[in-house]
């Protein structure tokens, strides 16, 4: 949520924030909503007050004077409750125009129209070469049976696969390194709730506008909905809560299986593990103070830890700076790291790396106290450590061999029973 006073303020950053992220929103409009709802709530509040203070009076009065006073008792007690029920139907309606407003995005975020406009920042790794004839990750999963499409799509319909012996072992030995890195670096595991409330949902800015990607429960569990990342849960731990200056950031790493309806893809990427309903992710979560200087730290660390973990994968990739039409409501600075995948001949997303200000701290009511001792917003970031069976495409194909077989990056073998080859059985 943005800062309204900010945007009272200072409309023209907020116009050119929406221009800048592509998002239709009227500002001007909103002002005129804002003026007339505030002018409502007052004319209510007043109303209210004078309620209250004739109720006080009626005690003390006798007689005529005593009846006269509930009469106007009546008739005020009539306007209130009309006031009340205008003033509720004019702030449902602000409330949701405002959710609609975007943050204001940082000056180095890149002006561009979608994700083909993003800016590269940085190339790490040669790309492969080879004197074969490169096979794809599906061609490869088949050859060592490491997964199962058809039989997936069998069970649970489109873009849903079975992961197999050593195809599951591999998941699970990325997940675990993940794990083991961010630990190292004093990281909190969390393995948390998969289904949420829609406050969660609205707190980390996924609702509303992203409705139709979320998979939502039936009417026996109407408020209930299934986390596409464990942002939503983790971001939401410290919801409601006032922390403590000296605790601050908090490091969290959150471990989950992931749900995305993936609706608007039909006919997009449905070949073999890239674009799937359910997946895995360790998600870096932190909460830090509302210090600008403060979060570009801690966003260039998010990063690292990720681009650590590619590394240690010996995976060529790159980093990109997202643009402005393709950062979210909320975001105001955003990298992805985006690996190589032969079988696509370029560089395709793994991770995103998301700083957001006090955006998600508004909606989630999170603050702390700061050294004046007065209460602050948080700010927010997050980012991928690792989102699998998507890794797993640049793995076993950048690691592929000519015997048929896949090579194991060094610092996954030991979460591969130390073997260094996954071979045919």
């Amino acid at each position: 949520m943005i800062d309204i006073k900010a945007l009272r303020e200072n409309p023209e950053l907020f116009k050119q924030a929406a221009e800048k992220k592509r998002m239709k929103v009227d500002i001007d409009a909103f002002l005129e909503l804002d003026a007339q709802y505030r002018e409502q709530k007052s004319t209510f509040e007043n109303l209210r007050a004078e309620q209250n203070a004739v109720s006080k009076e009626i005690p003390k009065l006798k007689g005529d004077e005593k009846g006269a006073k509930l009469e106007e008792m009546k008739s005020l007690s009539a306007s209130v409750k009309q006031e009340e029920s205008s003033l509720k139907e004019l702030e449902q309606n602000w409330q949701k125009i405002l959710c609609t407003i975007p943050s204001i995005p940082l000056e180095k975020v890149p002006d561009g129209k979608d994700d083909t406009e993003n800016v590269e920042v940085r190339k790490v790794g040669d790309l492969p070469t080879y004197n074969f004839k490169v096979r794809d990750h599906v061609e490869i999963g088949k050859a060592l049976d490491l997964f199962d499409v058809e039989r997936g799509v069998k069970v649970a319909g489109a873009r849903n696969y079975f992961l197999k012996g050593d195809g599951a072992l591999l998941q699970h030995a990325v997940l675990a390194l993940a794990i083991d890195l961010l630990r190292k670096k004093g990281y909190t595991l969390f393995d948390p709730p998969i289904i949420v409330k829609y406050d969660a949902m609205f707190g980390t800015s996924y609702f509303p506008g992203g409705e139709e990607q979320a998979y939502h429960l039936d009417e026996r569990d109407d408020d209930s909905y299934l986390i596409g990342t464990s942002e939503v849960s983790v971001c939401s731990y410290h919801a409601d809560e006032v922390l403590d200056l000296e605790g601050l950031p908090k490091r969290y790493a959150g471990l989950s299986p992931c749900f995305r309806r993936e609706a608007g893809t039909y006919g997009k990427d449905t070949h073999g593990l890239y674009r799937v309903h359910q997946f895995y992710k360790v998600e870096q979560v932190v909460v830090c103070e509302a210090d600008p200087e403060v979060s570009a730290a801690l966003h260039t660390e998010l990063l690292t830890n990720a681009e650590e973990m590619m590394q240690m994968l010996e995976l060529p990739y790159r980093v990109v700076d997202v643009c402005g039409g393709d950062i979210g409501i909320g975001q105001v600075y955003k990298n992805d790291i985006e690996a190589w995948m032969p079988s696509r001949e370029g560089y395709s997303e793994t991770h995103s790396c998301s700083t957001f200000y006090d955006f998600q701290a508004r909606r989630l009511n999170m603050k702390y106290k700061d050294r004046d001792g007065k209460k602050q917003f948080c700010h927010t970031l997050n980012n991928t450590c690792i989102a699998s069976p998507r890794i797993l495409i640049p793995l076993l194909e950048v690691h592929q061999q000519e015997d048929g077989s896949v090579r194991i990056p060094e610092a996954l073998q030991p979460f591969m029973q130390g073997r260094s080859e996954i071979t045919a059985a």
